[in-house]
C-alpha cells in the first residue's frame, strides 16, 4: 500500500493505494466520529461489492444504512440526490454519520455533496472503483449535480477524511471506463508532468492491459500531482483550474449531446486535443506537439475527434463554464506539452476554427 496525504492544514487526509484495500475495514475505522455510517453505491458496484463491503463493517460493530442509487451521468441530479437524503432521514442518521461513496466519480461526487450539505454536513469517506474517480473526482473536495444547462454547476468544494483507492477492483471495470479513465492520467502529464507523460508514452500498453504495478504507479502519480495542486489552490482561484484541461470543450459535448451519451473521460480527450489545436494557433505549441497529444490519446483508445454539435453549439454551451469571469471565457491551453496556462487570448475566430477542425 502507498499513501500520500492532501495537505490542507486541519482538514489535511490520507490517499492510500493498493489491492485488496476495501476488504480491510480496519482502514476506515480511524478515520470515523462514530460508529454509524451509510455507504452509498450505485446499482452496478453494489453488486459486486456492496454486501462484502458492509459485512466487513458490521463485523466491526458499525451500524450501516445501505443507499444505491441509479448508475449513470443522466442520473447526476437533484432527483437522485434526494434518494440520499431519503435513506439518511429514513434510518435517523444523525449529523455523527459518516457517509462512504463506493462508486466511481457520479457517485463521488453526489455523496460528496450530500455530506456537505445533509445536517449542514457531515464527515465523508471516498472509495473509489474507477480508475477515473480514483485518479481525478475522489481527491480535492470538488463534489456537484448537473443542470440541464450546464455540467458541475451545483456544488460545493467540501473534503472527504480519507480517500481508499483499491485498485483491484478496476479488474472489473469494462475496457470503456478503463480507458476513459486514463484521459484524465494523460491530463497530469500535458499539464504539469513532462516525465509522467514521457512514462505513460512507453507504459500506455501496460495501462490497457490492467499491469497491477503500472496501474498503482500511474493512480499513485496522478493522485500525487493533483494532491500538490490542491494543496496551493483548494478552491480554484488559480492553479487549481489548470486541471481541466480539455474540459470546457469536453463539458460542451456531455451537454450538448445529453448526459451519459459519452463518459466524462472521452469528452476531455477530444477537449485536450482541441485545446492543444488552440494552443498552436496561438503559436504555443508546434504541429507536432499537436501530433503527440493526439497520438497518447490514440494509443489509449480514446476519441481525439468531438461530437459534431456545431461550432455556434459549442460556443453557446461553453459561455456557462465556471471559468467564465465578468462575461470572458478563460480556457486551459498549453504554454508547452508539461505547463498549462489560464487564457483568455483566443479570440472568437481562432477557438471556433479550432472546433472546427477538431469535429
Amino acid at each position: 500500500m502507498r499513501t500520500l496525504n492532501v495537505e490542507l492544514d486541519e482538514r489535511s487526509y490520507p490517499i492510500r493505494i493498493g489491492a485488496g484495500l476495501i476488504a480491510d475495514p480496519g482502514l476506515i475505522l480511524p478515520y470515523l466520529k462514530t460508529r454509524r455510517v451509510a455507504v452509498v453505491t450505485n446499482d452496478v458496484v453494489g453488486p459486486l461489492y456492496l454486501a462484502p463491503f458492509v459485512a466487513g463493517l458490521q463485523a466491526h460493530g458499525l451500524r450501516v444504512t445501505e443507499i444505491v442509487l441509479p448508475d449513470g451521468e443522466a442520473h447526476k441530479d437533484w432527483a437522485t440526490l434526494n434518494l440520499i437524503f431519503d435513506g439518511l432521514l429514513g434510518d435517523r442518521c444523525d449529523r455523527s454519520t459518516t457517509l462512504i461513496a463506493l462508486g466511481g466519480g457520479v457517485v463521488g461526487d453526489m455523496t460528496g455533496f450530500a455530506a456537505a450539505t445533509y445536517q449542514r454536513g457531515v464527515p465523508f469517506i471516498q472509495v473509489p472503483t474507477t480508475l477515473l474517480s480514483q485518479v481525478d473526482s475522489s481527491v480535492g473536495g470538488k463534489t456537484a449535480i448537473n443542470h440541464p444547462l450546464g455540467k458541475n454547476m451545483i456544488g460545493a468544494f467540501y473534503q472527504p477524511r480519507l480517500v481508499l483507492a483499491d485498485i483491484g477492483v478496476l479488474g472489473t471495470l469494462p475496457d470503456r471506463e478503463l480507458k476513459a479513465g486514463l484521459a484524465e492520467v494523460i491530463k497530469y502529464g500535458l499539464i504539469r508532468d513532462l516525465p509522467f507523460l514521457e512514462w505513460l508514452e512507453t507504459n500506455i500498453e501496460r495501462l490497457l492491459a490492467r499491469d497491477p504495478d503500472a496501474l498503482v504507479e500511474a493512480v499513485e502519480r496522478s493522485c500525487r500531482n493533483k494532491a500538490e495542486v490542491v494543496a496551493a489552490d483548494e478552491t480554484e482561484q488559480g492553479e487549481r483550474a489548470t486541471l481541466n484541461l480539455g474540459h470546457t470543450f469536453g463539458h460542451a459535448i456531455e451537454t450538448g449531446l445529453g448526459y451519459g451519451e459519452w463518459l466524462h473521460g472521452e469528452a476531455v480527450a477530444a477537449g485536450a486535443v482541441m485545446a492543444a489545436d488552440l494552443s498552436r494557433r496561438l503559436g504555443w505549441l508546434s504541429d507536432a506537439d499537436v501530433a503527440r497529444v493526439r497520438s497518447i490519446h490514440e494509443r489509449a483508445g480514446l476519441p481525439v475527434k468531438g461530437a459534431a454539435l456545431g461550432a455556434e453549439r459549442y460556443l453557446e454551451l461553453m459561455a456557462h463554464d465556471k471559468k467564465v469571469s465578468d462575461g470572458t471565457l478563460r480556457l486551459v491551453l498549453l504554454k508547452q506539452i508539461g505547463q498549462a496556462v489560464i487564457s483568455a487570448e483566443a479570440s472568437q475566430d481562432q477557438i471556433r476554427a479550432s472546433i472546427e477542425a477538431c469535429c
